[in-house]
């Protein structure tokens, strides 16, 4: 089993002056600690389940291009993107130039996008759900064909795109994965069947439930559920002197138990970087044989 890191909060005690200090010991510890991947939100506003909407927000792939250049090994993604922040065309060419620019550590993570009132807020388009679904299945079309050699025009019903030219390519063969977040058994589920190499549930979910229904919708998409790698959001919060990091194994080994191989959330007083180096040296090793 492999660990993510999820920096979802930029409020540290040194403020913005020194925000792209703590920022660089933050990922540079996680690589140390060998984590697997580091993502940040796709948000321009903080969400209210971590703080007041005022918080410090940064911009997510100018903060992943940043943390490329102070990194070497640990993979960069957001968790995840809102398909309707951005044009189809232009984050397959964000998501490959930090596939270049990294060596090939980039991943797409994406989703139907939830905070309509930081969309309306910064002037984003947010269309009824229905079609943010619509616009993120012929997202991933688009992404995959950009990540190909077919750059003939894309027609489809919300975008028309003339021709798909993207050079350079990404270097991750056969191209940056996508992760697709959401335990939606529908819709979202149906789509990492169809398009993603990684699913990303909410551990508070009934997640053996859902990778079921994952299972189910392989099967009418004629998938290999095998080749689909799953994630659960976890909070790694293993205490001021790493006293929770039994329960925090425990739990993990229930996942991995399911077929969980990367656990991936936030830890708390991360800037701190002590609870990274505790993980680095407790629980690391541990999962890595699972």
């Amino acid at each position: 089993m492999k660990l993510g890191l999820h920096v979802s909060n930029f409020t540290f005690s040194g403020g913005p002056t020194q925000l792209r200090g703590d920022l660089v010991h933050i990922a540079q510890a996680a690589e140390a600690a060998q984590f697997d991947r580091l993502s940040v939100m796709d948000h321009l506003w903080q969400i209210h389940q971590i703080g007041p909407r005022e918080s410090e927000m940064l911009e997510a792939y100018t903060t992943l291009g940043y943390l490329a250049a102070v990194t070497e090994k640990i993979k960069l993604l957001t968790l995840v993107t809102g398909t309707v922040y951005r044009q189809p065309g232009l984050l397959a060419k964000l998501v490959t130039t930090l596939d270049v620019l990294s060596g090939g550590r980039a991943m797409l993570g994406i989703g139907a996008a939830w905070n309509e009132e930081e969309a309306v807020g910064i002037g984003l388009d947010f269309p009824p759900l229905a079609e943010r679904f619509e616009r993120l299945e012929e997202t991933l079309q688009i992404c995959l064909q950009m990540w190909s050699e077919d750059e003939s025009a894309f027609h489809g019903t919300h975008y028309q795109l003339g021709r798909l030219l993207n050079s350079p390519q990404a270097i991750s063969t056969p191209h940056p994965p996508i992760l697709i977040g959401g335990s939606g058994e529908k819709k979202t589920l149906r789509l990492v069947a169809k398009y993603a190499q990684a699913c990303n549930l909410f551990g508070r979910d009934d997640v053996a439930h859902k990778l079921d229904v994952l299972r189910e919708h392989c099967v009418t998409e004629g998938r290999d559920y095998e080749e689909i790698e799953k994630t659960v959001l976890f909070n790694f919060n293993v205490g001021d002197n790493g006293e929770n990091v039994q329960e925090i194994l425990t739990a993990l080994r229930g996942y991995a138990d399911l077929g969980f191989t990367v656990a991936h959330g936030s830890v708390p007083e991360v800037a701190t970087i002590r609870p990274l180096e505790i993980i680095g040296e407790q629980i690391v090793p541990i999962i890595a044989a699972w």
